[in-house]
């Protein structure tokens, strides 16, 4: 069984979570089980998922009162994987406020997203990205409604957790965290105009934006400022060049995230991805031997994760292991997404009952 396990996806690969739960359940079932240290596992399990529980309550009380999931029905209102992400990248139960912080960033991300993909026109597009790389309130009368909403709710939030930086470190990351955005918002232009013009790019090209469009670099770097003590050089790393670790990260987050898209996805108004992209550069006929090289390209990013980890960086081990934590949550949700609802109710719903 272990080695089946280890066979379909490569342990280190795992999400530590998830993989407590699988243990447990494995070890309950062990003749040799120590009856003390099973009782401790899962207490230990049930403990940490309560404090999940109150996280979540906070974050579903932010959600609620922002009104977007209830306001746009083309946008994903998925505040239930948002904090999957984060509890799945940050997992010391006493970094609940990191969790909450991440959970807002990842839905905010989500629902722009969907702005850019499915709902808003090439020009209306081209103007929310100009105004949120000026990033000032007094510009917001040039969106249509629905992206006033937007913008009002991405401004107020992004300097919300700026104060929250300013409060707690002494820095003002205003700068930092408006570049983030626009890099995000610019990427998500350079999807759309592909999209709209028909155009596709070829798999470098489409790395070189897509890496950043898919939101890991953000996500990252907004983890930063709240799991790591903020250093000058190391905002500097991650605003002018992004850390190798982070570019790692966030690559295989996009190639993952590939492989587990669907022809529906494509046709309601997706670009080609990556597998798209290489069948077209290389004239591969069968999506199966490109899907394959993308894999290997995961196998490589890995590979490189691992050297960088040991690298001189200006980061935290806490941090450097976040960034290695987020790519095997997005191994996790594109591996099977449709076990992603029990995968949700196992973290965050079902308690582990003690053995009799």
């Amino acid at each position: 069984m272990l080695v089946d396990h280890a066979l379909e996806l490569p342990l280190h690969w795992r999400m530590p979570r998830l993989e407590a739960r699988w243990f447990i359940d494995v070890y309950e079932k062990n003749k040799d089980k120590n009856p003390i240290i099973l009782e401790l596992a899962i207490l230990d399990y049930n403990i940490v998922q309560s404090i999940h529980q109150e996280d979540l309550r906070y974050v579903s009380t932010w959600w609620e009162e922002l009104g977007l999931g209830k306001r746009f029905n083309f946008a994903r209102d998925r505040l239930m994987e948002n904090f999957l992400w984060s509890a799945g990248m940050i997992i010391a139960p006493e970094d609940g406020k990191s969790r909450i912080f991440h959970t807002m960033v990842n839905a905010l991300i989500t629902d722009i997203d969907d702005v850019y993909d499915v709902y808003g026109t090439l020009d209306e597009l081209e103007l929310f990205t100009d105004v949120v790389e000026r990033w000032d309130i007094n510009e917001i009368h040039r969106l249509p409604d629905y992206m006033k909403i937007y913008y009002h709710a991405l401004y107020n939030s992004v300097n919300e957790m700026a104060f929250d930086t300013l409060k707690e470190q002494g820095i003002d990351v205003i700068p930092f965290l408006k570049k983030l955005w626009t890099d995000l918002c610019k990427a998500y232009l350079v999807e759309a105009k592909w999209y709209y013009t028909g155009y596709t790019p070829t798999l470098q090209e489409y790395i070189d934006n897509a890496w950043i469009s898919v939101g890991g670099s953000l996500m990252l770097a907004h983890s930063y400022l709240v799991t790591d003590h903020i250093t000058e050089e190391g905002l500097h790393n991650i605003q002018e060049n992004y850390s190798d670790i982070i570019y790692g990260s966030s690559l295989i987050i996009r190639l993952t995230n590939d492989l587990g898209t669907s022809p529906h996805e494509l046709k309601r108004g997706d670009i080609p991805k990556s597998v798209q992209c290489y069948m077209y550069e290389s004239g591969v006929s069968e999506e199966e031997e490109a899907r394959e090289h993308i894999r290997k390209l995961i196998d490589a990013t890995w590979k490189k994760i691992n050297e960088d980890q040991m690298a001189k960086l200006p980061f935290s081990r806490k941090f450097i292991e976040i960034c290695k934590n987020i790519a095997r949550v997005s191994l996790l949700m594109y591996q099977n997404g449709k076990e992603t609802k029990d995968r949700v109710l196992s973290l965050f719903v079902h308690p582990i009952s003690l053995p009799k």
